[in-house]
């Protein structure tokens, strides 16, 4: 049913929008994650409303939500709980942390310690938490979505290159228009305005949704695609390739197997949310940049051009051959 597709995103995408105004992309690309259970790292300038649109999404979701400010003083028994001791019976219980919600949110999670985000590492990729020796599984649907802000760099812990590759989706916020603030003004200038946002869906209704997108069909001729695509970064991290954009070797290192399904879910996920019963090149390659930029690392000579990840990816892009976009046989 990919029409169920476009009116669920509509749904969503016009009670996020009580909200957030403008950032119709994100929005669409934080429904893709849903849809495929992926983790999103929103990077963007204070002020951008990061918080307001998780919190929303999540509302709109009917989900649990939590939010979690980190600092450099964290504890990972702050984020995932710890085993407290009852002296009624002499025994310990465990008391779950923040972790445990549909949605969380990772405020500025660049600013924890290691210890921290190790702690996080399990639950984002294994859905569970391990307290006192027991694991406890995490609630279902559950998504992390993290934020970070790009020029306050200073007491910050960079985000190691194992835990950026567990998130689908990195993501990068920019102003809004002009229109888009100006309404903003007259819509939440007044001190008691705030918007109200209603459930319009559930966790229920999006872990059957996510059957519907594994329905969704994938050609020969672009599943080889996503993977000749992401290759392609190795090759140049390697050193056997070179971007037009420069012919001095660009990438560190490339993206790993993890972004080939990456990719791929967060095709067919478009595709669904579009109306469409099969994955197109156009659907991965307006994902590509998304699910890629946070897997790559460039080397001292790209940044010394000024060279971005997007730039040598759209390089990508365009020195890939494209194969056809009609579907073959299922």
């Amino acid at each position: 049913m990919p029409a169920a597709g476009t009116q669920w995103s509509a749904r969503m995408s016009a009670e996020v929008g009580k909200a957030v105004l403008g950032q119709l992309p994100i929005i669409e690309r934080l429904q893709i994650a849903l849809l495929t259970g992926g983790h999103v790292l929103l990077e963007g300038m204070p002020g951008l409303a990061k918080t307001l649109l998780v919190k929303s999404l999540a509302q709109a979701l009917g989900a649990e939500f939590e939010r979690i400010q980190f600092t450099p003083d964290l504890l990972p028994s702050d984020v995932v709980g710890t085993m407290v001791f009852s002296p009624a019976d002499g025994r310990f219980s465990p008391h779950h942390g923040p972790i445990f919600a549909n949605l969380v949110l990772a405020d500025e999670i660049n600013r924890a310690p290691a210890k921290v985000q190790s702690a996080l590492l399990e639950a984002m990729q294994e859905r569970q938490v391990t307290l006192g020796g027991t694991t406890h599984p995490l609630p279902q649907p559950f998504l992390v979505m993290a934020t970070q802000n790009p020029v306050e760099q200073e007491g910050t812990y960079p985000l190691p290159e194992a835990q950026l590759d567990r998130f689908l989706f990195k993501l990068l916020l920019d102003y809004p228009s002009h229109e888009d603030e100006l309404q903003m003004v007259r819509r939440w200038g007044n001190v008691t305005s705030h918007p109200q946002l209603a459930a319009v869906s559930s966790g229920a209704e999006l872990l059957k949704l996510r059957e519907e997108v594994d329905r969704i069909h994938v050609a020969d001729s672009i599943q080889a695609y996503i993977v000749t695509l992401v290759r392609a970064t190795r090759t140049l991290a390697s050193g056997g390739g070179r971007v037009a954009s420069s012919a001095e070797k660009t990438l560190a290192y490339g993206a790993s197997p993890r972004a080939c399904l990456g990719l791929f879910q967060a095709g067919k996920a478009l595709a669904w949310l579009r109306g469409t019963d099969f994955v197109t090149p156009a659907a991965v390659q307006e994902v590509f940049a998304d699910v890629m930029r946070h897997r790559v690392g460039l080397t001292y000579e790209a940044e010394s051009l000024g060279l971005t990840a997007d730039r040598i990816l759209a390089d990508i892009l365009k020195s890939t051959p494209v194969p056809g976009s009609a579907p073959d046989t299922p």
